[in-house]
């Protein structure tokens, strides 16, 4: 009596639809080996990062060396 009852969920989920058009033109793309832009660029953070701590590391051996 004092308790509210659960309610069922709701979901906001717009459709998909096939589009045959769209998928010959990506079958293609894949059978001729174009890829996108993005997929191909590689991270520089990782190598800058990678770069300092190695200099860091020769630092701390050349004074903690002596």
């Amino acid at each position: 009596m004092f308790m509210k009852k659960p309610s069922h969920r709701v979901f906001d989920y717009p459709p998909r639809f096939y589009n045959p058009l769209k998928d010959e033109e990506e079958k293609k793309k894949n059978r001729l080996g174009f890829r996108s832009y993005r997929r191909q660029t590689k991270k520089k953070g990782s190598l800058i990062g990678t770069i300092l701590l190695f200099i860091l590391i020769l630092i701390a051996i050349y004074f903690f060396g002596k």
